[in-house]
């Protein structure tokens, strides 16, 4: 189930990403630049706020959505970076070379996926995986009073 998890990420690079400011959530659209087994990376500006979020607090959680298929991560904001990397994901996107002139004007960082949830509310009773990867721990769950436990 893990695997299906991050193969939807690997077909949904348009994410909710979200990080916090003062105890306030800030919440906003970000693309997967790339992604490599789990650790998921990518790009911002210098100047965006959201850059300024993750170097005073950087944790980070995501959410992909298709339908009634949804998978969240949380995991933590590194921005160390390899250059080679960095290079292949300016070379890679369509819209980064029309708003900067070279791979090194942006701040580029990554994320270990952390925890991952997989939902899908399809089925009855719907499908909720929990996984902690730090932990190699793992629970099912159920969506809706009718399945709680």
């Amino acid at each position: 189930m893990i695997q299906k998890a991050l193969d939807f990420l690997t077909g949904h690079r348009d994410v909710a990403f979200a990080t916090c400011e003062g105890g306030l959530p800030k919440i906003r659209v970000f693309q997967i630049m790339k992604q490599e087994g789990t650790v998921l990376y990518f790009a911002t500006s210098f100047k965006k706020e959201v850059y300024r979020q993750l170097q005073q607090n950087p944790d980070i959680e995501i959410l992909a959505m298709e339908g009634n298929v949804s998978v969240r991560c949380s995991g933590r904001a590194n921005f160390h970076v390899d250059d080679e990397v960095k290079k292949w994901i300016f070379d890679h996107n369509d819209v980064l070379p029309r708003l900067y002139n070279s791979y090194d004007q942006m701040a580029y960082f990554s994320m270990n996926i952390a925890t991952l949830d997989y939902y899908d509310l399809a089925p009855t009773p719907p499908i909720l995986k929990h996984f902690d990867l730090m932990t190699g721990e793992t629970g099912d769950g159920y969506v809706g009073e009718k399945y709680s436990k």
